[in-house]
């Protein structure tokens, strides 16, 4: 692997969220002579272009790979130690990347949200993985970062608040201010349109431990309709990313043991307030919700401004209850657009902090944070405008 000429290939850079990964590690790492990274798409005039129109050094190596051109993929594998992909949806254009890495113990990174796909990965690669030295690192973006990370640092601190992790850990949305990529909602239709196809995928994306092959755990809460929540005191609806979120947070847990014991129960909601205007509210994010895989969504390339990707922002609420009631909250914040502009940084770093900070992971099938846990949090505190904090 030291015989790589690159640390990482941004793949689908030519993208809208690829560019915003490259114009991050052009913008960030601008004077670190010891990261080599190149930009990979299917035109070498578009790669050209999106170089020179995100301030990246003239000198970026372009590299043409496309995901119908399989030796096209190996051929760009074989120069690097890891690869970002931003292009989705991952079950149409994912299969032969991954099959590549794996085969050349390369690392892998994605944003992906489609657990029937990530399932079927795992079953098919997880084995020549371990044997060749790859890691591929599923999810490293706002599905499913900041979710995975909340429930392990709120965990943390039951572990000193409470005296032992927290069998229960509730996930809510307080605010979000920005767009969905047209990425995620793709993907969103992918999946539906992969099921109706074929109906075995369908049980297996209602299955919350649908990433943790041949363990089932305790019965979790559908999320699926407005609800008051007793120890909130807030109506609470549907949030559209739980389907995912909660899938990688079960895997997680797995993978590091089962820390959060295995009766542990998750589950997402957005918080809509109380009273009738909270339900109000609730109705609201249902109808809107159900928007995101209709055609009003955007379409893939498409997304927001630069001024509404750096005037977004989230804010997440993580809630471990003890048996006697009590609870820890922690809040999770990022200081950009959750679909694009966060997103962007967090996988960005992900691949840098599995390079640099934690490089002895074992190979494998990984989600981001039980990989890289406490460093990687520090990493994203540190340069990707994520916060962490205890709240009483």
């Amino acid at each position: 692997m030291s015989s790589s000429k690159f640390d990482i290939v941004v793949y689908g850079a030519t993208g809208f969220t690829g560019q915003l990964v490259a114009e991050y590690l052009a913008a960030h790492y601008k004077g670190d002579a010891n990261l080599k990274w190149a930009m990979a798409g299917r035109s070498k005039d578009k790669l050209a272009s999106v170089r020179d129109a995100i301030g990246a050094p003239a000198d970026t190596p372009l590299i043409v790979a496309d995901a119908g051109d399989p030796a096209s993929l190996k051929a760009m594998v074989a120069q690097t130690k890891s690869v970002i992909s931003t292009v989705g949806p991952y079950l149409l254009y994912g299969n032969e990347l991954v099959s590549a890495c794996v085969a050349a113990g390369v690392d892998y990174f994605d944003l992906c949200g489609e657990p029937t796909w990530m399932r079927q990965m795992i079953e098919k690669h997880e084995a020549t993985a371990k044997k060749s030295g790859a890691r591929i690192v599923f999810s490293c973006g706002f599905d499913s970062l900041p979710f995975e990370l909340g429930v392990f640092y709120v965990q943390e601190h039951a572990k000193k608040a409470l005296g032992a992790p927290a069998a229960r850990v509730k996930g809510r949305v307080r605010e979000m201010k920005g767009t969905f990529s047209g990425g995620t909602a793709a993907s969103m239709r992918a999946i539906f349109e992969a099921a109706a196809k074929d109906l075995s995928l369908v049980a297996l994306l209602k299955n919350p431990f649908a990433l943790v092959p041949g363990f089932e755990g305790p019965k979790q809460p559908p999320g699926n309709k407005p609800l008051f929540d007793e120890e909130l005191q807030s109506w609470t609806a549907p949030f559209v990313m739980s389907t995912i979120n909660t899938r990688s947070i079960h895997r997680s847990n797995m993978l590091m043991g089962f820390p959060y014991g295995r009766d542990f129960i998750y589950d997402e909601m957005v918080l809509t307030g109380p009273g009738e205007q909270g339900q109000a509210n609730a109705k609201l994010v249902m109808a809107a919700n159900n928007k995101m895989s209709g055609h009003e969504a955007p379409k893939p390339g498409e997304g927001p401004s630069k001024e509404e990707r750096e005037t977004g922002s989230y804010d997440l609420l993580f809630v471990a209850l003890a048996p006697d009631g009590r609870q820890v909250h922690i809040a999770v914040k990022g200081d950009r657009d959750p679909g694009y502009g966060a997103t962007a940084k967090m996988i960005a770093e992900c691949a840098i902090c599995l390079l640099r900070d934690t490089p002895d992971v074992p190979a494998g099938f990984w989600t981001p944070g039980a990989a890289m846990q406490h460093k990687l949090i520090k990493r994203l505190v540190d340069h990707a405008g994520l916060t962490f904090a205890v709240e009483s």
